[in-house]
């Protein structure tokens, strides 16, 4: 029987499809605050393929840091599926990374007009393209910012292996 916490299940697959192969990985959060990030870097041998995070909480980080246009922001809202991919590819642009992964959202304690409470938006992007969904969590504060950082990586995991085996990749062919 396998004691194993998925979460470092999930930071293990991501060594095992990374390491050694030159192909690198790289995070842009707001919602899980680098919990992505630390999830990653808790794996001996990560600083093979994962080459850096930013955690852009605040509006003007996300597009000074990561580029994200300010009218992509004005028109869809902070927590988008439109602001989580531009994320995603500003990251790839800024450190270079092959693969990347972006997060924003409502992890609580409250939601706003738009998104309730437990709201995330997840972006991958990658050589052949950048993908987003949108996913609602039903936990507190703590729990959804938990379960944010372990999906986000379970996207990321499916992105690499689609795009790897030359599948197409779109939010639909992206396995969770």
């Amino acid at each position: 029987m396998c004691n194993c916490n998925p979460t470092e299940s999930l930071a293990l697959g991501l060594k095992k499809r990374l390491y050694g192969t030159g192909m690198t990985v790289g995070t842009a959060e707001s919602c899980t605050g680098g919990n992505i990030a630390a999830l990653i870097a808790s794996v001996p041998g990560a600083s093979d393929y994962f080459l850096g995070s930013v955690v852009s909480y605040a509006v003007p980080v996300k597009e000074s840091l990561l580029g994200v246009p300010p009218e992509t922001i004005e028109q869809f809202g902070v927590v988008s599926e439109e602001v989580a991919r531009s994320m995603a590819e500003g990251i790839r642009n800024r450190i270079g990374c092959t693969y990347s992964v972006s997060t924003t959202g409502l992890a609580g304690p409250s939601g706003d007009e738009r998104n309730p409470v437990g709201t995330v938006c997840i972006g991958v992007s990658g050589p052949r393209g950048t993908v987003s969904l949108k996913k609602t969590f039903p936990y507190d504060r703590k729990g959804n910012i938990s379960h944010f950082s372990t999906f986000a990586v379970r996207i990321l995991l499916s992105f690499i292996e689609n795009d790897l085996n030359c599948c197409e990749i779109s939010s639909e062919t992206i396995m969770f």
